[in-house]
């Protein structure tokens, strides 16, 4: 009688750790893994590395943008990455200057902290709405985790993105 007890017990044991393995939820603006909310005029969120290498490739950012997706688009950029590049001091005062331009529209954070990579990755999973423009390895392979999220990046001295629909006229290379 102990040992049908203690089977049952253990098998009640395991039907409680049992993990609840259901799919994750995904908003309803990803429709057959595309996002819908993407479409002209685009929101592109930007990386403090990105205005970088925008300079040292010399591109202008705006232009190079609408190159690339043949449509108006308006970068944006948040506390923290303006924090970041504030903090780089004199070496990139070129990149603090582009980063004020008037045609950029900056995001306000409420968050503590000014790590913009978090917070980045924070404001893309919240609103699908964003395009993100970073050269970052690490960052690009956390965003790719997250589905229905563009990512623009610089090659051969020009801008290219990834993960787009084709109904959005993304370029092919």
């Amino acid at each position: 009688m102990g040992k049908q007890k203690t089977k049952k017990f253990a098998a009640m044991k395991r039907m409680i750790n049992l993990k609840d393995h259901r799919m994750p939820k995904y908003p309803s603006c990803l429709f057959f893994q595309y996002n819908t909310q993407l479409g002209p005029p685009y929101h592109i969120l930007v990386d403090t590395n990105f205005i970088n290498f925008s300079i040292k490739a010399k591109l202008d950012i705006v232009q190079s943008m609408m190159d690339c997706l043949y449509a108006k688009c308006i970068p944006y950029i948040t506390d923290c990455v303006m924090a970041e590049i504030e903090k780089l001091g004199m070496k990139y005062r070129v990149a603090l200057r582009i980063a004020k331009d008037p045609r950029f529209e900056r995001l306000p954070c409420t968050h503590k902290g000014t790590y913009a990579d978090d917070c980045l990755v924070q404001r893309v999973t919240q609103h699908k709405c964003y395009i993100l423009a970073t050269v970052d390895r690490d960052l690009k392979r956390r965003v790719r985790k997250i589905p229905g999220v563009p990512i623009m990046y610089i090659s051969n001295h020009r801008y290219n993105i990834e993960r787009m629909p084709d109904d959005y006229g993304a370029p092919r290379f």
